[in-house]
């Protein structure tokens, strides 16, 4: 057995020869803690293989989730924000802007697109929550009001994905603004007889679900989601009391009326596409 045993003690490999694995390959699992590997994450809609968590994903994960082929066109994709109030915290909102766009390749907090499901036509509104925390500013409120009038337009069904920390106070009421335009024109949506489904995400709170994200035909959530207005520590403390076991999860926002169900991201695509077929005929 001698060809099993280590003949020298204390082998050391040097700096300049150690290999690391290149980031984005690995990842670990914020519920069970286990080490994911991007290729499976990907063939397994970025859920948890081991205890089926629901991983934060962008746009570009969704519209490659849904998307016939992945293939769309994008709606609207140079609007940027302004800076109406000149705002300054530890940093300049304009200068916040420009190092999360190089940071997240993004424009704004929203992509849209048009594409095809199951060949079926469908638009498709998505947050993305790396972009100021996936913030509701002037550009997410136009997105998806302009969004909405292509929708209108072609006859097309609607689905908005909600992911947000809620209104970006870096615009105040430019921002507070965007919840009465949102269901304003979503109220258009309706009068037209257009479809309107709406998912949401970990986590969608604040003036997104105050609007929006709590206006569809359908209401959907992915499991254990974060979904409420003010966060739970901020009840806690209004209240003085200690919050139910759950309290703001998609299990418990379903029990309690304000969901219609609760969809897995595996499940996604064949939901949504029999919901469209359904709403179509």
């Amino acid at each position: 057995m001698a060809w099993f045993k280590r003949n020298t003690k204390g082998i050391s490999t040097s700096t300049n020869e150690k290999k690391e694995a290149p980031d984005g390959v690995w990842n670990k699992c914020p519920n069970c803690k286990k080490a994911l590997h991007y290729t499976e994450q990907a063939e397994n809609k970025h859920v948890c293989m081991y205890c089926n968590y629901h991983l934060r994903i962008g746009s570009k994960e969704y519209f490659e989730i849904l998307f016939d082929n992945n293939a769309f066109v994008e709606l609207f994709p140079n609007l940027t924000s302004g800076d109406p109030l000149s705002f300054v915290d530890t940093k300049s909102y304009k200068d916040r802007i420009v190092e999360s766009t190089k940071k997240t390749g993004l424009k704004d907090a929203i992509r849209a697109a048009h594409g095809q499901i199951d060949q079926q036509d469908l638009v498709v509104a998505c947050m993305d929550f790396n972009f100021i925390g996936g913030s509701m500013g002037s550009v997410v409120g136009e997105k998806i009001a302009r969004s909405v009038d292509y929708c209108i337009e072609h006859k097309i069904p609607f689905l908005m994905i909600s992911k947000s920390g809620g209104a970006r106070m870096m615009e105040a009421a430019f921002s507070l603004m965007q919840m009465a335009k949102t269901s304003a024109k979503l109220a258009l949506l309706a009068k037209a007889k257009i479809p309107y489904i709406s998912l949401l995400t970990d986590p969608t709170t604040g003036g997104v679900t105050a609007s929006y994200a709590m206006l569809g035909d359908v209401n959907i959530a992915e499991p254990g989601a974060l979904i409420g207005f003010a966060g739970p520590r901020v009840i806690k403390e209004t209240i003085k009391k200690d919050l139910p076991k759950g309290f703001q999860t998609s299990e418990f926002v379903l029990e309690h009326g304000f969901l219609d169900f609760i969809v897995d991201r595996r499940e996604l695509k064949k939901k949504l596409s029999s919901f469209i077929h359904m709403m179509n005929n």
